[in-house]
């Protein structure tokens, strides 16, 4: 859709220019690593209502907007999110998403994208901190708004930037998914990246290929604690209980897209002696292995069909190696916490694995609550890499963000809230990852909480934005500014 389709599409939604910038700027492709359009938008808007722009080299944005009358004396505010989305799509979607913007749709009071995440996860943030300086009459102290690049790929854009340019030391992180909570904690985190090298023996032979699909997936932070299937473990143990029956050698292997998002599908192709032999193997092995996820994931199959035939396997051994590495890493939940009840403290995702000609990669999303927790996981991982011949690396290493015990804006916010809605909202730490921990390291006595609409099942083609609690967020925004 062009920005005038999608500006119709939200015609009539409340705040009005709220959503008319959220049209806009999904109008432009805005995945991780592919920001300097939006960015380059975002600063022409704020140009044009009077804000001082700050584009650095990465693209990141720091906004100011002075205070409205009478409010010059106040302690400045900053509003913060970030601008790239993860970009996933579904089984079908022509969509390119480096090039095209997103088309919009409104279903049942929820904004969503036609096939394709819809990036609320954390557009919502520029789109609502551009409202509040475009809007006239809104009373307000000064405001800074940041908006960082790359977040959802190891939060790039904020271990990168210069925070020298920003005054403000009480912050309102726009990043959050579930209305009425307030975040004040999150989980810190790392990339994980193993690679193994693999010999090809040149074998060739009839091949097939097999495929594990229809997952639920989701965010490996917030929703890991869930148990859901991840496709690229659940197809190397069916491959590997199969490996001993009925022999075969690995040509390639795939699954997952991005790091942070619990993968969907896997698929692999196998070089054999009898496809039918080593199917009826995998179809008896798969029933075993799925059998526990099929009350919550009714759609999870292992799909086989012929592939074409193909030189440059992997041996057996070699195939043998690949599969006892894979499912050697841990995966999912590792430890609940012990100080917050009820959260997870420790965990991690095999977000994408790839065989190619050289050999075999996988990248893990590592969190914890607990710096020295986090530390011990990636020494683990290190050491299982190590034992089976790959070499190891972690990349994107950043803090958890500690709760603070006394927070003036957390209980400014709550008397707002309460005033407004009638109940207290629920303070709560996060296993997702938030990037006030590192902002709170450049930016000494940050008083920081994080707060959003209601969205749903982000990081996957059926995210929905709440359009009512859109709205209602709005109203809280402008009442603690007032």
């Amino acid at each position: 859709m062009t920005a005038q389709e999608n500006l119709q599409v939200v015609a009539g939604l409340s705040p009005q220019r709220v959503f008319e910038n959220f049209a806009l700027l999904s109008s432009i492709p805005h995945g991780s690593g592919n920001t300097k359009a939006i960015s380059d938008a975002i600063a022409d808007m704020a140009r044009a209502c009077g804000c001082g722009v700050v584009q650095d080299a990465v693209n990141n944005l720091i906004l100011s907007a002075p205070a409205s009358a009478g409010r010059e004396g106040s302690a400045p505010v900053l509003l913060q999110g970030h601008i790239d989305m993860v970009c996933e799509k579904l089984p079908g979607c022509q969509k390119d998403m480096a090039r095209e913007g997103l088309d919009l749709a409104v279903e049942g009071g929820k904004l969503k994208a036609v096939g394709t995440t819809l990036g609320g996860d954390d557009l919502i943030a520029a789109a609502l901190a551009l409202a509040l300086v475009q809007e006239p009459g809104i009373s307000h102290p000064p405001l800074e708004i940041l908006l960082t690049v790359d977040e959802e790929v190891g939060m790039i854009g904020a271990a990168a930037l210069d925070a020298a340019p920003i005054r403000a030391r009480q912050m309102l992180n726009l990043d959050s998914e579930e209305e009425g909570v307030f975040t004040v904690g999150c989980a810190g985190g790392a990339d994980a990246l193993v690679d193994l090298p693999l010999r090809r023996s040149g074998r060739g032979g009839r091949a097939l290929l097999a495929a594990i699909e229809g997952g639920i997936g989701g965010h490996s932070g917030i929703e890991i604690h869930h148990g859901r299937a991840n496709a690229v473990h659940l197809l190397s143990r069916v491959l590997a209980e199969a490996l001993p029956l009925v022999p075969f050698s690995l040509v390639s292997m795939k699954g997952g897209g991005k790091g942070n998002a619990i993968p969907v599908a896997a698929e692999a192709v196998l070089a054999c002696e009898d496809p039918k032999a080593l199917s009826d193997c995998l179809r008896m092995r798969a029933e075993a292995v799925l059998a526990p996820y099929r009350a919550k994931e009714p759609a999870l199959s292992l799909l086989l069909s012929a592939a074409e035939s193909t030189g440059g396997a992997l041996s057996s051994g070699e195939t043998g190696k690949l599969l006892d590495l894979v499912n050697a890493l841990p995966d999912g939940v590792i430890t609940m916490s012990a100080s917050v009840p009820g959260s997870v403290e420790t965990s991690l995702n095999l977000g994408i694995f790839t065989l190619g000609e050289q050999g075999a990669h996988a990248h893990l999303c590592v969190r914890s609550s607990v710096d020295a927790e986090k530390a011990r996981l990636l020494d683990q991982l290190r050491s299982i890499a190590e034992i089976h011949g790959a070499a190891f690396r972690a990349e994107n290493i950043y803090p958890a963000w500690e709760y603070r015990p006394s927070s003036p804006l957390r209980d400014r916010l709550s008397d707002c809230f309460t005033r407004l809605f009638g109940h207290p909202p629920r303070i709560e730490t996060t296993h997702g990852g938030l990037e006030c921990g590192v902002l709170a390291a450049k930016l000494p006595g940050l008083d920081c909480v994080s707060l959003g609409p209601e969205l749903r099942e982000i990081h996957t083609p059926r995210e929905t934005l709440d359009i009512a609690s859109v709205q209602r967020l709005w109203d809280l925004l402008l009442e603690v500014l007032r």
